[in-house]
C-alpha cells in the first residue's frame, strides 16, 4: 500500500474514532416529559419569597396580626427554591424545559400564552379559559370559540370556578363546557387544594367544598364526551376522586401543586392511592409551575424517586398518560 493510501486510511480512522468519542461523550437527552399545568407568567409574584417545597406543616394564624399569603411552615431546607428575577421567569422556565426535555401545557390569557409559544414553539401547548377565578368577568363565548378554532389553542383551562365559590356544574357556565365538547377540546378544572388560608387572606369567595370531585358528575352527565383534567387530583378528597374516576372513564387527574406544596409522605400516599386503585393510566404529571423555575426539575424528581412506582408507571405518569389525553403521539416504553 502506498503512502497516500496509508495516510488516507489513517485520516478516516481518526475521524471515525473522533466521531465515536464525541457521540460517547455527548450528554444523553432525558426522556420526554409532559407538564400539563404551567402558568404563562413573566414577572415577579408579589409576596412570594424563596420556598421550601413539601412543607412539613401549615401554620395557624391570628386574624389580629398580618397574615402571610400562604401558610407554609418556614424551615431550613435543601433545596431552597428561589423565585425568578422580575421579568426573567419565562426565560428561566423555558431553559428548564429545554434542559429537562419537557413539553408543557401553558395556561393564561391569549396574549401571554402567545409570548410563550413564540419563545418555545416546539415545547408549548397553548391553553386558555373563560375565567381564571381571580376575576368575575367572563370571556365572550364567540371570542373563546375563535381562540380554539383559529387561534391554535388546544386546552380550555385553567378553569378556576372554585375561587369564585362556584361548582363546575353550575348552569351559568355550561355554555363554555358545551363549546369544549362540541370542538372536542379537553378542559382543565381547578379542584381541591388552594393553599393554606386562601379563603382567609387572598380569595374570600374560595370554598373548599367546591373542590369536591363529585361536583363534576352533573356536568359530565350533560356532556358525556367531555374530556376532563381534574387539576390537583381533587386533593385531599381521595375517596370522592376515586369514586369519580370509577364512574367516568374520560376523567384524568394531574398532580400539580399537590406534588410540591404538601408533606412528601402525604404526596406519595395520595399518588399511591390513585395508582393502587387501578387508575395508573389516568394520572398525569404537572407542576402548577409559577415563580420558582427550579420547581419543574424538583417535581419530576419526586415521580422518578417514588419507590412504589414501577419504571413503566413512572413513564406513564411523566409522559404517556398526558400524550394519550391530549392525543399527541405514540406512547413510550420505560
Amino acid at each position: 500500500m502506498d503512502n497516500t493510501k496509508v495516510t488516507h486510511l489513517l485520516v478516516v480512522v481518526i475521524v471515525m474514532v473522533g466521531s465515536f468519542a464525541t457521540a460517547q461523550n455527548a450528554p444523553e437527552k432525558p426522556p420526554r416529559v409532559i407538564d400539563v399545568h404551567v402558568h404563562a407568567m413573566d414577572a415577579d409574584f408579589p409576596g412570594i419569597a424563596p420556598m421550601c417545597p413539601n412543607t412539613p406543616g401549615f401554620a395557624a394564624s391570628d386574624p389580629k396580626e398580618k397574615e402571610a399569603p400562604f401558610g407554609w411552615v418556614k424551615t431550613d431546607c435543601t433545596p431552597m427554591l428561589a423565585p425568578a428575577k422580575p421579568g426573567e421567569y419565562m426565560k428561566d422556565v423555558v431553559a428548564e424545559m429545554n434542559r429537562l426535555n419537557v413539553t408543557a401545557v401553558v395556561f393564561g390569557d391569549p396574549k401571554s400564552v402567545e409570548k410563550w409559544k413564540q419563545a418555545a414553539p416546539d415545547r408549548v401547548i397553548p391553553g386558555t379559559s373563560f375565567s381564571n377565578g381571580m376575576q368575575a368577568s367572563r370571556v365572550p363565548l364567540a371570542e373563546l370559540r375563535e381562540d380554539f378554532t383559529k387561534g391554535g389553542f388546544k386546552v380550555m383551562g385553567e378553569i378556576g370556578l372554585q375561587y369564585e365559590g362556584l361548582s363546575p356544574s353550575d348552569p351559568s357556565v355550561d355554555q363554555y363546557f358545551a363549546l369544549a365538547e362540541e370542538l372536542d377540546i379537553p378542559v382543565a378544572i381547578h379542584m381541591g387544594t388552594g393553599g393554606s388560608g386562601r379563603a382567609n387572606i387572598t380569595s374570600p369567595k374560595f370554598r373548599g367544598s367546591m373542590g369536591n370531585p363529585l361536583l363534576l358528575e352533573d356536568l359530565l352527565a350533560r356532556h358525556p364526551k367531555l374530556r376532563v383534567q381534574v387539576m390537583h387530583a381533587g386533593y385531599p378528597m381521595i375517596d370522592n376522586m376515586l369514586t369519580l374516576l370509577q364512574a367516568n372513564s374520560h376523567v384524568y387527574v394531574d398532580v400539580a401543586g399537590l406534588i410540591w406544596s404538601y408533606p412528601l409522605s402525604e404526596v406519595n400516599r395520595y399518588i399511591q392511592r390513585l395508582v393502587d386503585a387501578g387508575f395508573e393510566d389516568r394520572v398525569m404529571f404537572g407542576t402548577d409551575q409559577l415563580i420558582w423555575p427550579g420547581l419543574m426539575g424538583y417535581s419530576i424528581s419526586i415521580i422518578q424517586n417514588a419507590d412504589y412506582l414501577t419504571p413503566q408507571q413512572k413513564r406513564d405518569i411523566l409522559y404517556n398518560n398526558a400524550a394519550r389525553f391530549l392525543r399527541l403521539d405514540a406512547v413510550e416504553k420505560k
